[in-house]
Order: C-alpha cells, then sequence, then structure tokens
C-alpha cells in the first residue's frame, strides 16, 4: 500500500497549467476532487507552450509526440476522448535518419516497413537482428511500464517485485549500446536505437540498457503530430479541465505557499490568496522546494542532463529531403557524448533534431512559407558555459549552425531565413530551469526510480511534486504519468495503468 495524503483533500490547487499539471488536475478532477489551477504565463503549456512571430506559430518545448494514450487517460478520468479535442496524425516515417557518409534511412514504426528499410539499408542480417531488437523493446516496456514507470514508490524496497528480476533477465541493467549491439551490427542503425540516451542525460556506453525502453516509444509505438502543433495537446487538456468544473487561473505567479504545522492551507498569488486542502506543485524543482522552505538532503548532489541551443527559423523555402522530423547525424559519435556529458564543452561535429512541421500543417506558417526548428543538444551551465557567456556566444553559434545546415544539404538556408529565434542555456536559465536545461535532472542510476526525488515531500503532509524532475521523469510520456501519480497521492485511487502496447485507439 503507497502512502498518500492525509486528511481532507476537497480543494486541490495545482500550481502550474503545464502536461504534469493538467494530467494532475483532470485525474483529481475525475476522482471527485475540486480544483484550482493556476499558472503564471497567458496560456496553458508550461514547457509545451506558444511563441507568435511575424505570422509563423512557435511550439516553445517539445514537438515529438508518442504515446498518446498517456494523454487519453487523462481526458479519460473526466469522461472524454483525446481524439474529440485533438487531430492526431500519424507521422510516416516517424523519423528519417541522414548520416554523415550521405546515407540515410527512413525509421517506420510499422515492423514490415521497417524490416524491409533495413534490409535495404544495412542487408539481411540486420534485418533480422531488427525483428529480434522490436520483440525485445516490446518485453522490456511492458515490464518497466507496469512496475517501474507507472508506478509511486516509498522505498527502494518497492523494487522487489518478480518484475525486476524479469527486468534483469531481459538484459536491463546490462549497458544500452551493448545491448543493441546484440541485434544490429551496422553502426549507423544502432545510432538510431540509442541516441534517445541523451533525453535521459546518458551516453549509450554508460546508461543502462532499460533506458532503451525511450527507443520503444519512438521507433516501435508511433510518433504523431498534433494538427495545430504540440501545443494543441495542453490547449485540449486545459479546455476539458475547465469544462469538468476546474478553475483555471492564467498570468498568476505564485509568491508563497502558508502553513499551518505540516500542512499547506492556502497558496498565495500575485493576485489573491486561494485556500487549499491539499497542493500539487509543477514547477522546476529549485522553484518547488523554495515555495515549500526546505531544500531535501541527498548524498550526492543532483545531476542535470545536456541542454540544448534551439534555432526556430521561419523560411521563404524548404528541402525536399527533409521528414517531419530529421536526425542529423554528424561523423563523431562517442565524442559527441563525451562533450556534452564530460568535458562541457561545444559539440564540434553536430548531431541534430530538425522538425518541419509545417510539413503537415501549413497554417502554421504564413502562406507560402515553412517553419523549421532545429535542436543541437549542448552542455549544461553546471559543466559547460554559463549562462552569461551565451550572450556572446549565442550569434556566434547560431551562425555555425547555419553552416552546418548548409554543407548537410539545406542549401542557402541562411538566406531564406526571414524570421527567427534562438534560444540558449540563458534563456532556459532566465525561465528558472535549474542548470540551464530543459531537460532536468539526468537519469543516472542514482536519479531514476525511487532514488529520483520524490513526488510526497518530507515535512509536509499535503503537498505533491509533478512533472520531469520528480517521478518517473524527463519526456512528454512521463510527465503525463507524473500528473496521474502525483494526483494518486491524493485521491489513493489509480486510474487504469497504461496500456503496454502504446498507439492511439
Amino acid at each position: 500500500m503507497t502512502r498518500t495524503v492525509p486528511g481532507r483533500t476537497d480543494h486541490v490547487v495545482v500550481v502550474g497549467a503545464g502536461l504534469a499539471g493538467l494530467s494532475a488536475a483532470l485525474n483529481l478532477l475525475g476522482a471527485g476532487r475540486r480544483v484550482t489551477v493556476v499558472e503564471r504565463e497567458p496560456l496553458p503549456g508550461g514547457r509545451a507552450g506558444r511563441r507568435e512571430l511575424g505570422g509563423y506559430h512557435l511550439d516553445t518545448g517539445p514537438t515529438v509526440l508518442t504515446m498518446p494514450d498517456l494523454a487519453d487517460e487523462a481526458f479519460a478520468a473526466v469522461g472524454e476522448r483525446l481524439r474529440d479535442r485533438v487531430e492526431l496524425l500519424p507521422l510516416h516515417p516517424a523519423y528519417r535518419a541522414c548520416f554523415a557518409d550521405g546515407t540515410a534511412l527512413d525509421v517506420h514504426t510499422d515492423a514490415d516497413a521497417m524490416e524491409a528499410e533495413v534490409e535495404r539499408f544495412a542487408g539481411a542480417r540486420d534485418a533480422a537482428g531488427y525483428r529480434r531488437l522490436r520483440d525485445w523493446l516490446g518485453r522490456l516496456y511492458a515490464v518497466q511500464m507496469r512496475r517501474f514507470i507507472d508506478a509511486n514508490f516509498d522505498s527502494p524496497l518497492g523494487l522487489l517485485t518478480p518484475d525486476l528480476a524479469r527486468l534483469a533477465a531481459l538484459g536491463g541493467f546490462g549497458r544500452l549500446d551493448t545491448r543493441i549491439g546484440r541485434f544490429l551490427t551496422d553502426e549507423r542503425l544502432k545510432r538510431v536505437f540509442s541516441f534517445q540516451a541523451l533525453y535521459a542525460g546518458v551516453a549509450p556506453a554508460r546508461a543502462l540498457a532499460a533506458y532503451a525502453v525511450i527507443a520503444y516509444m519512438d521507433t516501435v509505438a508511433g510518433v504523431y503530430f498534433p494538427r495545430g502543433g504540440m501545443h494543441a495537446l495542453p490547449r485540449a487538456m486545459a479546455a476539458a479541465a475547465v469544462d469538468a468544473g476546474a478553475d483555471l487561473r492564467l498570468g498568476r505567479d505564485v509568491t508563497r505557499l502558508e502553513r499551518s504545522g505540516t500542512r499547506v492551507t492556502a497558496v498565495v498569488t500575485d493576485h489573491e490568496r486561494i485556500p487549499c486542502d491539499a497542493v500539487v506543485l509543477t514547477p522546476e524543482l529549485p522553484l518547488a522546494h523554495r515555495l515549500l522552505g526546505r531544500h531535501p538532503r541527498r548524498p550526492l548532489a543532483l545531476r542535470h542532463a545536456p541542454s540544448a541551443v534551439v534555432l526556430h527559423a521561419g523560411t521563404t523555402r524548404t528541402w525536399p529531403h527533409l521528414a517531419h522530423h530529421t536526425l542529423s547525424f554528424g561523423a563523431a559519435w562517442r565524442r559527441t557524448f563525451d562533450e556534452l556529458t564530460r568535458t562541457g564543452t561545444l559539440m564540434t561535429d553536430p548531431s541534430l533534431l530538425i522538425t518541419r512541421p509545417t510539413a503537415h500543417d501549413p497554417a502554421l506558417a504564413p502562406e507560402g512559407r515553412h517553419l523549421h526548428y532545429v535542436l543541437a543538444p549542448c552542455p549544461n551551465t553546471d559543466i559547460g558555459p554559463g549562462a552569461h557567456a551565451w550572450s556572446d556566444l549565442a550569434p556566434r553559434y547560431r551562425d555555425r549552425l547555419l553552416a552546418t545546415l548548409e554543407r548537410r544539404g539545406l542549401t542557402g538556408i541562411a538566406a531564406a531565413v526571414e524570421q527567427e529565434c534562438l534560444v540558449t542555456p540563458a534563456d532556459w536559465t532566465a525561465q528558472g530551469h535549474a542548470a540551464g536545461t530543459p531537460f532536468s535532472v539526468a537519469h543516472t542510476f542514482a536519479q531514476t526510480g525511487p532514488f529520483r526525488p520524490r513526488n510526497l515531500v518530507r515535512g509536509t503532509d499535503n503537498a505533491v511534486l509533478a512533472g520531469c524532475g520528480t517521478t518517473p521523469g524527463v519526456g512528454v510520456p512521463t510527465v503525463l504519468v507524473s500528473g496521474k501519480l502525483a494526483a494518486a497521492r491524493i485521491t489513493g485511487t489509480r486510474a487504469r495503468p497504461a496500456a503496454a502496447g502504446g498507439g492511439h485507439r
């Protein structure tokens, strides 16, 4: 029996209307709680926000949507369906991977299509290996989701279940790149199934094989695009919450929490005082801890994931070899991860994610124009250039990015840019992200599962955390789960477990 918030929990204030906060709100509403959501920005969404720039509609956060069933669970809590609120377009291919040697691979989530593509790209041996890899990823996901991802932990003893033995038997505690190498021999293919470790903040050579669960979400369960951009998802979640009775207050900055003994009794914003029986806090951990008036003691300081530079470019043209999502790999691989996670230097041969949302929704740009989002991982400000250094670095790095894209086939891109926005670790720092990274706390072994900052707060009986800094971790799917887990801490009930198969039904 996992711990829950004791005492009265009739009225819950959720601080933050990002994906975690909205997921928590919908699950709380479904359990009969009265819910007030306060958000400092004028729009819901949190990291998944929206910015208008000269007729272009920019998603300010994630651009890849996987596991939409997890969002559908939040809607189902109030008797709604995701598909009635958001039009989801399945992406075929999910990604296009372009390599330094000039080759390219389309990553399909359909098993037969991907097997044929792998055979074309790397031969029959790796095509057969892909089938075995796909089966392994599915079994890995099934074990992890029901016991290690979609689960609240009160202590490491919660790991001691038969599923722990199943995970060990699947090789989940080995190294990611070694395990992938048991199925695939082509070095380019290995990258497609291991680059996701970067989002966990760990190089594939050091990451646990269990983190291949992210590759399952990307390459098996399917990648989707919400018409209207990623911001359409939190916008729809907020609308569903309001229709279910939530009081959504935007443009409200929480300044403090009132307490009586070990309980929060009210949330105070720059506009009002809101009495409450419990509170869900979704801001970055430093802000949440500051509001709580305490910082948990840990044997070791938290390590943060790498950061990213993002170039939003509104252009007068596009390039036919780009898919909706294109992975542009440099020749370097291990050195790249060393730079990002150890030496703290900017990538000398960058691997990039290029997203072209106007490929499926031209309305996100003025007529005849195109929108490109270029994400370049970079060291966080703990080990790399500090936030202050980016005022000088930013324009030079922007030029380097465009020059790299030009060399990789985006001929004339610099001249084609008519609107742009460059986001650097300095901007993430200004938004309150610790270590200047939007990817929060890294998923090292010591910061995963029951070892990650927990969602219950020692010394405060009725406060629960949600978001990427707490259980279960970073990424759209896991952040949605974190909201559900936070709600379960308050209500003592659980929605049905997440499906092992994934996909949108």
